[in-house]
């Protein structure tokens, strides 16, 4: 199993959120800012909005699930947060998939043929 970094404090969050650039669709919210890492990092946000904690849980890993499946596709040195909107909760894996990879696609770190551009 591929390991996955996450962004861990608010600060982190916070240069992302700061210096990055969003996109947004029905589900899903993405910020993206680069590093100096050679690595991608993934922070995941989902609000109290979206449900109890078992439907955030639950959102929270089909997003990690997406990104780690397709992790190859994205071009390397970035830090990504995902928030997930309210219209997220009660879909299933696929919707969230294709969610992730539209907005990768908006933001132009993977092509849309799923190859890597490195």
């Amino acid at each position: 199993m591929k390991h996955i970094i996450s962004l861990k404090n608010s600060l982190e969050f916070g240069n992302v959120y700061k210096r990055g650039k969003s996109c947004a669709n029905k589900y899903l919210v993405m910020y993206i800012t680069d590093n100096d890492l050679g690595i991608n990092r993934i922070g995941i946000s989902v609000s109290k909005k979206v449900g109890n904690s078992v439907v955030r849980h639950r959102v929270t890993r089909l997003i990690r699930e997406a990104y780690r499946l397709h992790q190859d596709e994205f071009l390397r040195g970035k830090d990504i947060v995902v928030v997930a909107r309210v219209n997220s909760k009660g879909h299933d894996y696929w919707d969230i998939e294709s969610a992730l990879l539209h907005l990768a696609k908006l933001h132009h770190i993977v092509d849309s043929s799923g190859h890597n551009k490195q």
